[in-house]
């Protein structure tokens, strides 16, 4: 079932915060946050300078864009926080962090990262699942970067864990310029008490 057609205002972006990695990545993270600026739209995201995140930030800033940051206190002591957003948001928690990323954004976008990436695109994908959220969520397979993400899913499907039309949790897209062909594009999964993973 496609979802009915949204204006995506604000776009949250899950990456990494390293900078030592491939410079596919990098280039990734700056075409995201200049595109997302470039169609007039906000950038919400984790609030730091470094790594791929610093690097979308600062691109969407450069191309005129607004950006939001929500940052956990325990990093923003550890002075990694980006201090020339639009708005900046400092919070109790990681968890209130992602929470507050969630309520501020009207799509979701997730770029190469870590184990962060990783906690906020399966927390994220967990409460659409149980439709805390309807918003839809695009991943960036940037040189096959999430095949192992991507079959773990299929696996988790396949095996009764979840329901095949969880699969529509997010779209997979393989270049950045596919992103917002995809948004306009994603699928709800149709979910009710037949459809039940457990």
């Amino acid at each position: 079932m496609k979802s009915a057609m949204r204006d995506y205002q604000s776009i949250c972006v899950f990456t990494g915060s390293s900078i030592r990695v491939p410079e596919v990545y990098q280039n990734a993270a700056r075409e995201t946050g200049a595109l997302i600026a470039q169609r007039g739209k906000t950038l919400v995201y984790g609030g730091g300078r470094v790594g791929l995140m610093g690097l979308c930030a600062d691109a969407a800033l450069a191309a005129g864009g607004k950006v939001i940051g929500v940052i956990p206190a325990h990093l923003q002591k550890w002075e990694v926080e980006h201090t020339a957003l639009t708005e900046l948001h400092i919070v109790d928690s990681m968890h209130n962090r992602k929470r507050m990323m969630v309520e501020r954004a009207d799509a979701f976008v997730v770029l190469p990262g870590g184990f962060g990436t990783l906690d906020e695109t399966f927390e994220t994908m967990t409460w659409k699942q149980v439709h805390l959220h309807d918003k839809p969520m695009v991943i960036v397979n940037i040189n096959g970067y999430w095949d192992g993400l991507i079959m773990l899913v299929r696996q988790v499907i396949e095996t009764g864990f979840a329901h095949e039309t969880h699969g529509n949790l997010f779209k997979v897209v393989e270049r950045v310029d596919q992103i917002f062909d995809a948004l306009n594009s994603a699928e709800d999964p149709v979910i009710g008490p037949q459809f039940k993973w457990m």
